[in-house]
């Protein structure tokens, strides 16, 4: 889906510091080689980032590996209610993943953000721009409340209230490269129960490594 962050919130940003939880394997021994072309629509393996049409070599994929875990790290010391963890790109690069605790975003059939859903997005704003040189991709997703129909457009209006939010607290519109709605594909935890579906409505943020990156982890300069 087309980036849409033509929808304003007039709010402002709030800011403190806190502790987030990092979880992962450590980016910095990754190695470089292009895995695949993103995968069709089978949402559970789409990857992240578009293949960049070559090879990247094993000293250009560590480079960005140990950089990408510098990344998480200040992502992990800045969130108090998140979890990050190191995973993969379409490249097999290292990439970011923050997913947000369910109880600071959103309730059933609702895109809005509360009160501590800003805050926490307003520091990881600071995050994002940071580190101009990551893309960012924002999903959205649902519980199994409700029908496609609903669920489809809802997951999409909730990722757009989380990339417009960024957007407002500094975070330039071009260093998002997409913002999905995935409906209540992929859930993360039972739909059976209350604790699962509130788990179940969130939102992922990537960041992952974009050309000028690669491209200074191939001169040398990153």
């Amino acid at each position: 889906m087309a980036l849409g962050l033509a929808v304003m919130m007039a709010v402002g940003c709030e800011t403190k510091t806190g502790t987030g939880a990092l979880i992962g394997t450590g980016g910095g021994a990754v190695l470089g080689g292009i895995i695949g072309n993103i995968i069709g629509k089978d949402t559970k393996a789409t990857m992240i980032g578009a293949a960049i049409g070559g090879a990247v070599g094993a000293g250009t994929g560590a480079i960005i590996g140990k950089h990408m875990d510098k990344v998480a790290a200040e992502a992990q010391a800045n969130l108090d209610n998140a979890t990050v963890v190191t995973e993969r790109d379409a490249n097999g690069l290292t990439c970011v993943k923050v997913t947000f605790d369910s109880g600071i975003l959103f309730q059933t059939n609702k895109s809005d953000l509360n009160a501590s859903s800003k805050t926490e997005l307003s520091k990881f704003a600071q995050v994002l721009k940071n580190n101009l040189d990551c893309y960012v991709d924002v999903r959205g997703y649902t519980d199994n409340t409700g029908t496609d129909a609903i669920n489809n457009p809802l997951s999409m209006n909730r990722a757009l209230s989380v990339s417009n939010y960024l957007n407002i607290c500094g975070v330039p519109a071009s260093q998002f490269k997409n913002v999905t709605g995935f409906g209540s594909s992929n859930p993360v935890a039972s739909n059976s129960t209350a604790e699962g579906r509130a788990q179940n409505r969130r939102v992922e943020i990537y960041l992952y490594a974009s050309e000028a990156m690669v491209n200074a982890a191939n001169n040398g300069t990153l």
